[in-house]
């Protein structure tokens, strides 16, 4: 058997009550919220077709039909942008949780295991650490081409690298506590400790780290949409429609706009809360 964790439903009661009393991360929550609900009911709330074409409502303003104006094509911009959020927050989601399961686990094998294996899992680290992270995902998509699944790989490859050194250097510390020398005294093996004892004690920085990668990775979706390495048009993808709406700006700067405060949204939605929970997991930083 294992020594029971200090986690208690008390401990998880003051970070909740912390997170409450942030405003940012209340804030970011409520932002984080509305654009998940907008993005998941995009097929119901949508009031137009992203994809239909209406050219005598080209580029026109916000009106009592197109609530956000419409684009170079007539398209309703409204529903490109939530079509374009469902597109952004499903790429970050699978390629958060793809990092995440690759570099928190080389990272946990790495923080507990230590010696010859530790070596190679950091060095590992510190080549895709080394690399610009938009530089090797458009090196990545250069190579492979565009598309959902090239994109969501791209992005978890950039990833595993700061997942690793967080999972590390948590595991790392929690490894010494005496209640895991207590566990490993009785007998536990070293899967008990590690899935039992060490990861719900270390979770902590990986649930900040997941919340500020998945404002990264909205941010490097757009970048590389932008620079046409992402879905191809028609889809609606909001760096693409930025990079389509610039052309336009002097007859219309709402195609450029609308998109752009979207991802503008996101990544601030997430970086707030991602903050917040960062300050309630902390004991020294909660006790002020």
């Amino acid at each position: 058997m294992t020594a029971p964790a200090p986690a208690s439903p008390s401990t998880w009661a003051l970070v909740w009550k912390s997170l409450l009393r942030n405003r940012s991360a209340v804030i970011g929550g409520i932002i984080t919220l509305i654009v998940l609900l907008g993005a998941l009911l995009a097929p119901i709330i949508a009031p137009w077709d992203p994809l239909k074409f209406d050219p005598p409502n080209r580029l026109s303003g916000p009106s009592a039909e197109h609530w956000l104006g419409t684009d170079q094509y007539g398209r309703d911009l409204l529903s490109r942008v939530l079509y374009g959020a469902r597109f952004s927050l499903s790429v970050a989601a699978v390629s958060v949780l793809a990092g995440l399961l690759v570099g928190g686990s080389l990272g946990l094998l790495a923080g507990y295991f230590r010696g010859w294996l530790d070596l190679t899992i950091s060095r590992l680290a510190d080549i895709l650490i080394a690399y610009p992270a938009i530089l090797l995902a458009i090196a990545f998509l250069a190579f492979l081409g565009g598309g959902f699944i090239n994109l969501v790989l791209a992005i978890s490859v950039v990833f595993v690298g700061p997942f690793i050194r967080v999972a590390r250097a948590a595991v790392l510390t929690v490894r010494e506590e005496l209640y895991v020398e207590a566990g490993r005294a009785m007998g536990a093996s070293d899967s008990r400790l590690i899935f039992r004892t060490i990861l719900p004690n270390a979770a902590a920085p990986l649930i900040v780290e997941v919340t500020l990668r998945f404002a990264y990775a909205v941010l490097a979706e757009a970048a590389l949409s932008f620079l046409g390495l992402g879905i191809q048009p028609p889809f609606p993808a909001l760096g693409s429609m930025v990079s389509e709406g610039r052309a336009f700006l002097s007859l219309s700067p709402w195609g450029s706009l609308v998109p752009g405060s979207a991802i503008v949204l996101m990544v601030l939605g997430f970086n707030l809360l991602g903050d917040g929970l960062r300050d309630a997991l902390d004991p020294r930083l909660r006790q002020r």
